[in-house]
């Protein structure tokens, strides 16, 4: 059974259907990898698993369970999907650490001397263990995107999605953050991404799904999505996306 899996997901905005009918199952332990331009839908279906956005039509399964249906406790399921956005949205008036202890302070009710030791564990197998008493602003665009990708796991979660989380970085420090990503592939977690990085997809990912106007117009291994992609439009968009 699918760890995570969408069947007919439907989501508009007014008049404008963003996900239109999405099937996609993603295994336990398995990286999925969205590609496709701005606009087709990939950050949208990420919101709509994480339930941060209310989908029209079909269902979002965890684990068996329908998470998409009305009146089930988003907290809950956040608690398991954890998500790393674009933008690291740290509070700034808060050291590194304590960005990282705040969500599962709150929602796992544990104080800070009990969550401490996990929670700095964490930084240091990110190799951020000098960086745990910085505020944000002392902090680079990598060294921050970390230290939310922290915060995101200090929840324990059992899904991880993450939204295009190296587009606002500076070349340089991409690859950093990616490292991360593969260190958590190969201690088993199951990610759902959205990525412009076409070669970390390439490498990295178990399955490619392309996205155009909010349908999977192409799924499939690297190998294949990459080197003999079946449709037009796919064939179009990385040849585009790979000059």
């Amino acid at each position: 059974m699918a760890k995570l899996k969408l069947r007919g997901v439907i989501k508009r905005f007014g008049d404008v259907t963003v996900c239109d009918g999405i099937d996609l199952d993603v295994a336990e332990g398995e990286m999925v990898c969205l590609i496709g331009a701005s606009g087709g839908g990939k950050s949208t279906l990420l919101r709509c698993i994480n339930l941060l956005e209310q989908i029209e039509d079909g269902a979002i399964f965890l684990d068996g369970e329908d998470v998409s249906v009305p009146g089930l406790d988003p907290q809950r399921v956040r608690s398991r999907i954890g998500m790393v956005f674009q933008s690291y949205n740290l509070f700034p008036h808060m050291t590194a650490i304590e960005n990282a202890m705040l969500a599962p302070r709150r929602v796992r009710g544990l104080s800070r001397d009990a969550l401490r030791p996990e929670i700095e564990a964490l930084f240091t197998r990110f190799g951020l263990a000098d960086r745990m008493e910085k505020y944000p602003d002392q902090l680079s665009g990598g060294q921050q995107q970390r230290v939310a990708i922290v915060r995101a796991l200090a929840m324990k979660p059992e899904v991880m999605l993450f939204d295009e989380i190296t587009s606002a970085l500076d070349p340089q420090l991409v690859g950093e953050v990616l490292d991360v990503l593969l260190q958590l592939k190969s201690e088993g977690m199951t990610m759902l991404l959205a990525t412009h990085e076409m070669e970390f997809a390439r490498q990295a990912a178990d399955k490619v799904c392309f996205l155009r106007d909010g349908k999977i117009i192409e799924e499939g291994p690297p190998a294949v999505v990459f080197g003999a992609p079946q449709r037009a439009e796919t064939r179009a968009f990385l040849k585009r996306a790979l000059k």
